[in-house]
């Protein structure tokens, strides 16, 4: 079977050109930067990865950490936006009668798709993802800068699926998603080596099967622990 792949039009124009080579550059530097992190990768790397010199990189990019900013940016905008629209829909088909596990599905299973759906660029920025979520020193401000408001989104429907719930359980609930959902992302292997082949990290499908009802029950358990006999 032959390989099938959209044909790329020749940039005619500058502009298109220009757009096509800070295109290749963030596809290179997202790639890279997902395998080595931002301190693994040097701008002279991401010039050889796409085979020109490094001081066209400079001439797009002020510094490394500009390129990294909007290699993260790029598709953060996208899933985060996804997400929200998912979120206000789900929020309107409810009504007064928002569930945990259809408050989760429209956060986590949008978010999922878009890795199962959208090609190893997608999945490159998952892994980076669960890099900057987990670097304390520049990434949690960029989470926040880029996620608060979905997240928030989410707490506040959360909220109301569990009226007699501590705001202080809801907001541990999330902590468990988003650190089971990095975890997800990083697809480092270990759960396939654990169960000896039978579960694969790269199987974002069987994740998005199970991760909403499996979170939605630890919401409702620590919620009812909580709650006065």
């Amino acid at each position: 079977m032959s390989d099938i792949r959209p044909v790329r039009r020749k940039a005619s124009t500058k502009a298109e050109q220009r757009a096509e080579m800070i295109e290749q550059i963030l596809d290179a530097a997202e790639l890279l930067f997902s395998r080595h992190g931002l301190y693994g990768v040097t701008l002279k790397d991401v010039a050889k990865h796409i085979g020109v010199h490094h001081t066209l990189i400079n001439y797009y990019f002020d510094d490394k950490k500009a390129l990294f900013d909007r290699v993260f940016a790029r598709r953060a905008v996208v899933t985060s936006e996804r997400r929200m629209g998912m979120l206000e829909e789900y929020e309107r088909a409810a009504g007064d009668n928002p569930t945990v596990e259809g408050a989760l599905r429209a956060f986590l299973d949008t978010d999922l798709d878009l890795y199962i759906e959208g090609g190893e660029g997608w999945k490159n920025y998952a892994a980076l993802a669960s890099q900057v979520a987990n670097t304390p020193e520049w990434g949690a401000a960029m989470m926040d800068e880029h996620f608060d408001p979905v997240v928030l989104r989410l707490i506040s429907i959360l909220k109301r699926a569990l009226p007699g719930c501590a705001d202080e359980d809801i907001f541990w609930g999330y902590h468990f998603v988003t650190g089971a959902l990095m975890l997800t992302l990083a697809r480092t292997g270990r759960i396939d080596k654990l169960s000896g082949g039978l579960c694969r990290s790269e199987d974002f499908a069987a994740v998005k099967q199970r991760m909403s009802t499996f979170m939605a029950a630890g919401f409702l358990a620590i919620c009812r622990r909580a709650s006065p006999a």
